[in-house]
């Protein structure tokens, strides 16, 4: 790009540039947002974020340790908990491989699709958070209810004999402890609020991805919103169905799981019926700081108002910077 020379209309002046007619690219007024230029920045300005999503980690660690309340369970209760012992139609491990695998594959999909590291950055910290959250709220209530899981005879008796206090009729189980410790852990549903708060956080971020709520009427969007709700919702089934679970723990789990996800996306991302809803509030709040400086920055250049003037005797015409001449008072004089 060239510059535009002027001069003033004084004999003998040098020309020199004032103005430069290039016009900056927006991908140079917004910057470049990769794990590159931004992954340290972030980083350290969410470090405390991150220290705390550890801490929720190892408190969710020791609950999962502790030894939960042992509910009391009469003979006249066993009636609705003598379902069979079946194992796990979704294993503990596929969980995290569904709700929070899955949707880092996406995040990472559109990041090398859009380049910006903020979302990646804060679809990841915001899952995490989501699911963190709810396991310690899940773990936390298991061991506090201590309610008996609906397979809670066979754990408790595994050969099939039971045995009762005379007195009280409460149960002497002869099971493996670790068996009988995990059939007090029924209320709420694990693998359900795990699902939901996963799958949940993924459910809101699609619906910003797609602008599904933009008022086109593209109802088909909603399916791709709902697909990974249904999907927890199978996993929330299969656990009845393992008679692992009541129903009601379930319904307790998927509503955990959902509520946490719904704060813990909204805490970093727009609605998703929002005009902003396919960027995180930070990186909308830097384009905008960002754009701002820049505009501020150019309205502290000078304006310039150009004026041709024929001067004879020079044998053609040259430019004038005229604000300069009312400035200094002289642009009358010179035109007198």
């Amino acid at each position: 790009d060239e510059e535009a020379p002027i001069c003033s209309g004084a004999e003998g002046d040098i020309e020199e540039p004032l103005v430069s007619r290039r016009s900056p690219r927006m991908a140079d007024q917004l910057g470049s947002y990769t794990i590159r230029s931004h992954g340290m920045i972030l980083a350290r300005f969410h470090m405390y974020d991150w220290i705390i999503l550890l801490l929720l980690a190892v408190i969710d660690g020791l609950l999962n340790i502790i030894e939960p309340f042992h509910r009391f369970v009469g003979k006249d209760m066993m009636t609705d908990l003598r379902y069979p012992m079946k194992g796990n139609t979704v294993p503990f491990w596929a969980v995290p491989l569904i709700g929070i695998i899955l949707p880092w594959a996406i995040f990472v999909g559109i990041y090398f699709k859009k380049k910006n590291f903020y979302d990646l950055h804060h679809g990841i910290l915001g899952i995490l958070y989501s699911v963190l959250i709810t396991a310690v709220i899940t773990d936390a209530i298991k061991d506090g209810v201590g309610r008996p899981r609906p397979d809670f005879f066979w754990r408790c008796f595994p050969d099939g004999n039971d045995v009762y206090d005379n007195i009280t009729t409460g149960v002497i189980c002869n099971g493996v402890k670790s068996v009988i410790k995990e059939g007090h852990k029924s209320f709420p549903s694990g693998h359900t609020s795990w699902s939901f708060a996963g799958l949940g956080f993924l459910a809101w971020y699609l619906a910003g991805k797609i602008a599904a709520f933009d008022r086109k009427g593209h109802i088909a969007k909603l399916c791709i919103v709902f697909l990974p709700l249904l999907t927890a919702a199978l996993v929330a089934v299969s656990r009845v169905d393992d008679y692992w679970h009541h129903w009601q723990d379930v319904f307790a789990g998927g509503l955990i799981g959902l509520t946490v996800a719904s704060f813990c996306y909204l805490q970093f991302f727009p609605y998703p019926f929002d005009g902003d809803a396919w960027w995180p509030h930070a990186y909308t709040v830097q384009v905008a700081e960002e754009r701002n400086s820049r505009n501020a920055n150019s309205y502290s250049v000078r304006p310039t108002e150009i004026e041709t003037v024929n001067i004879p005797g020079r044998g053609g015409i040259t430019l004038r910077d005229t604000v300069n001449d009312v400035e200094s008072g002289t642009g009358s004089d010179r035109r007198s």
